[in-house]
């Protein structure tokens, strides 16, 4: 059986309109912003306590956690709206995959309460702001561990659950985070197609610019697009430095495929990050331009941050892409 022929059908009229939507806020804008860290940010916050499964998900739940969250998200929100930018947030879902989902003692919806959760903080800022909301997944495994990724067709079965959970929520678009398979990302990209929904895949690579799992980051662009009947919006690197980008690297990318970067604080290893109790970051200017050179020179439209970075972080991607 064909996956087409198994797969059941979620495309619902209206959500070609939003893959439109997105498509016209690339071609209008030239700099959008991301949010900035946000789990990260989290683990260091002594009020509340994350999920030894499901991490930030359940926070939606609490008094105590939704103050948390909103916190954040608003301080990302207010960057955008200060200088009249578009912001894509993302539901606080990584790890609510349906594996752990089922062996946690939380709501079966958390994804769709999670979505929810999103849209009523949208709903509460003023209508000068543009906010786009995504449907964020992981992979199953470590992030920095490719050879713990899935097959593609262990990937596309596995992630499934998860993404039809998030597009049935009214999501924007949907999006796979830290993924250091080329594998694992065309399987999640062939479920997220079948969606109808806009979505976009997300490497996270090293100091050689390649995909964790040796792939030059060119290729595995191309290997997700040749894989996928209806490719991603576009690709993004994240929980990578900006530096890692390198120039040899980004002219050979097809114009329009790798569209953004959510780029760590730090140029360490993600080896020594792991290991490190203590927040590791370059200088907020440094990074800035780092950022904002690879918006001017390689048209990277969607930059935000990563581990070590906030709305410090967003302001001066601001100040630096004003000034240049």
């Amino acid at each position: 059986m064909s996956f087409k022929a198994g797969r059941r059908a979620l495309v619902r009229p209206g959500l070609r309109d939003q893959d439109l939507k997105m498509k016209e806020l690339l071609a209008k804008h030239q700099l959008i912003l991301a949010e900035a860290a946000v789990v990260e940010r989290l683990r260091r916050n002594d009020k509340i306590e994350l999920d030894a499964k499901l991490v930030h998900a359940p926070l939606i739940f609490t008094k105590e956690g939704r103050a948390a969250l909103r916190g954040l998200y608003q301080e990302y929100i207010d960057v955008a709206a200060a200088s009249e930018r578009p912001i894509l947030l993302c539901t606080p879902t990584w790890r609510a995959n349906q594996e752990r989902v089922a062996a946690s003692k939380q709501r079966q919806d958390i994804n769709v309460a999670a979505a929810k959760f999103m849209h009523d903080l949208v709903a509460s800022q003023p209508k000068k702001v543009t906010v786009k909301v995504g449907g964020l997944i992981g992979c199953k495994n470590d992030c920095y561990l490719p050879e713990q990724g899935l097959s593609l067709h262990e990937a596309r079965d596995f992630h499934r659950w998860q993404i039809d959970e998030l597009a049935s929520a009214s999501v924007d678009f949907l999006m796979a985070v830290t993924l250091p398979s080329v594998e694992e990302a065309a399987g999640i990209a062939q479920a997220m197609q079948a969606t109808g929904l806009p979505y976009i895949i997300s490497f996270v690579i090293g100091a050689d610019g390649r995909v964790l799992d040796g792939t030059a980051l060119e290729a595995a662009i191309a290997y997700v697009d040749a894989h996928t009947t209806t490719k991603p919006l576009g690709y993004f690197v994240n929980c990578s430095y900006p530096s890692f980008l390198h120039p040899a690297t980004m002219a050979k990318i097809p114009p329009g495929r790798l569209i953004g970067l959510q780029a760590n604080a730090s140029s360490l290893s993600h080896a020594q990050l792991e290991g490190s109790k203590e927040l590791k970051a370059e200088s907020v200017s440094e990074w800035a331009e780092l950022m904002v050179q690879l918006n001017r020179d390689f048209g990277l439209k969607i930059l935000g941050g990563c581990c070590g970075t906030d709305d410090k972080h967003l302001s001066a991607l601001i100040m630096h892409c004003s000034a240049n």
